[in-house]
């Protein structure tokens, strides 16, 4: 008699606070074990705090034999997230195991030399085939932030993958470089970036929240120099933001003058401008003199910005309402998620706990949840890849459309 193969995707998630890294590695991969039933896991992502940074070895070694997985990623981070917690400041491990029948998983562990001569990066041990397929793969990215020029390596990626997905974030709880521990599959790095691409048949939706509400008007850049405003709408940047800021409440006042931000629009072409249509930037200085606002970022002329601010209430807003929006707009249930979150949010923003993976869960289901707090987080915007700060990526699993 033939068994029917099981063609569902499945997930489990798994954590620990053992202090000892063996026993925690092999706890949570009996655990995931037991959550996946019968079959092999094909993608785990092992987070854990810095604790284990210096047993990071026998963490991989003992989820390796126990789950055996086709592909273990991992890194550090300044907190963990799993199933319904948010864990910081204190030792623990989560681990997050997949099958994707028929998904195909590329691990990719590139290197980076600079060229000279052209003042770019070149890329080395980059899989030839990735993206060649007929749909553009999803990048799931770790990346050490002391030794991974991120941008330059998601600019690399548009060239070599265009269309394709990047999702992920930069390693947390070391303070510089070697300090951060990086997994895949048998190996444990020190820096660089460690990633897989997945394709198949499996749907990996993305929301990426950078908790910020626009405040003032919308305007067109008329005058700017790299990531110098000097104009906009044909005024100083700086009147601009005078009136924008003096629009504000008493109170809405006092969050912009700690978090004030500009948000700039990647996809001109859109009849009006929603959430999730700005690439949010730091507000990182202003120059009486010339009446100009310098941003984290390069700008150009012609593009549309609005002044932005961040605190707890817009940062929670704007990941229920993207997710939200996100869910009304899927047929098929979500049935694992990754979430990235920057470590300048968890209780530290909000004064609560576990406010990111809740609101999450609130959206999509109680599903398996795993992630860690990172130093940056990568995600989508307007069709393009991007490195963040204060946001909330989120990486949603389903079965496939069709």
């Amino acid at each position: 008699m033939l068994t029917r193969k099981d063609t569902r995707l499945r997930f489990a998630v798994a954590v620990s606070r053992d202090s000892k890294a063996a026993l925690a590695g092999r706890a949570i991969a009996q655990a995931a074990r037991s959550g996946l039933g019968p079959g092999a896991a094909d993608l785990a992502c092992l987070f854990f705090s810095s604790h284990y940074a210096e047993r990071a070895e026998e963490l991989s070694a003992a989820v390796r034999e126990v789950l055996g997985p086709r592909v273990l990623l991992g890194c550090t981070g300044e907190g963990v997230i799993a199933g319904t917690e948010e864990i910081e400041g204190t030792a623990a491990v989560t681990l997050w195991a997949a099958r994707l029948p028929g998904a195909h998983l590329t691990p990719l562990r590139p290197s980076f030399t600079q060229q000279q001569k052209e003042e770019m990066l070149a890329v080395t041990e980059w899989p030839d085939h990735v993206g060649a397929g007929p749909e553009p793969p999803v990048f799931l990215l770790l990346a050490d932030p002391f030794s991974t020029p991120v941008d330059e390596v998601l600019a690399l990626m548009a060239d070599r993958c265009p269309g394709a997905t990047a999702i992920g974030g930069l390693a947390g709880g070391g303070h510089d470089l070697g300090e951060n521990r990086m997994l895949l599959d048998d190996e444990v790095y020190e820096g660089g970036l460690v990633g897989v691409a997945v394709s198949g048949p499996v749907r990996i939706r993305t929301v990426v929240s950078q908790g910020c509400r626009p405040i003032g008007e919308r305007y067109v850049v008329t005058k700017a120099e790299r990531n110098v405003i000097y104009e906009l709408g044909g005024t100083p940047a700086l009147d601009r933001l005078q009136a924008a800021f003096e629009s504000l409440s008493e109170e809405e006042r006092r969050i912009a003058h700690r978090a004030l931000h500009v948000g700039v629009v990647i996809d001109e072409h859109h009849n009006r401008f929603e959430r999730g249509d700005f690439l949010v930037r730091n507000l990182i200085g202003a120059d009486r003199s010339s009446g100009s606002v310098a941003i984290g970022d390069l700008v150009r002329e012609g593009q549309t910005v609005q002044f932005h601010v961040r605190d707890a209430r817009s940062a929670s807003e704007d990941l229920n309402l993207l997710l939200a929006a996100e869910q009304s707009r899927q047929a098929r249930p979500t049935l694992g998620a990754l979430v990235f979150s920057c470590c300048g949010r968890g209780q530290g923003l909000f004064g609560r706990p576990h406010h990111d993976v809740t609101a999450v869960r609130e959206r999509v289901g109680d599903v398996p949840i795993a992630g860690f707090f990172a130093q940056g987080e990568i995600g989508p915007v307007g069709g393009s890849n991007f490195l963040h700060g204060y946001t909330a990526s989120v990486a949603l699993f389903s079965e496939p459309d069709s």
